[in-house]
């Protein structure tokens, strides 16, 4: 049996899936973060110029990965209008294809839940 990857490891997995679909939609990489807890981890910009500040979030199945904390996004929200940027939500599942007790593990196979990219509202409420 391999290494069980780390929170920050199964954080850069969820950043590849992201990633991949961003550069299939013809976004450009800005900058990119991948440090835990750092937000965004993405900020890229359309072919017409639009930036968007892209947030991944992995969650460890069966955990929701497209649950994410209401009150800190409004301040993330307001972080995006300043900048004229709009924000995009991915939320990634990884689980082990062995049940949710199990670590995923280094080189093996992983069940993985991710419906895409989304757009969030940045509109005042």
């Amino acid at each position: 049996m391999g290494k069980p990857l780390t929170e920050q490891e199964l954080h850069n997995l969820a950043m590849n899936h992201v990633g991949k679909e961003l550069e299939e939609r013809g976004y450009e990489f800005i900058a990119v973060n991948s440090k835990l807890k750092k937000h965004p981890q993405f900020v890229c910009v359309d072919k017409d110029n639009q930036y968007y500040f892209v947030i991944v979030k992995v969650a460890i199945l069966p955990d929701n990965p497209n649950n994410y904390d209401v009150v800190w996004m409004e301040s993330f929200k307001k972080h995006a209008r300043d900048n004229n940027a709009k924000v995009l939500y991915a939320g990634v599942g990884i689980g082990n294809i062995d049940g949710e007790t199990s670590h995923i593990y280094l080189d093996e196979e992983y069940l993985l839940e991710y419906s895409g990219i989304r757009l969030v509202e940045t509109n005042l409420n």
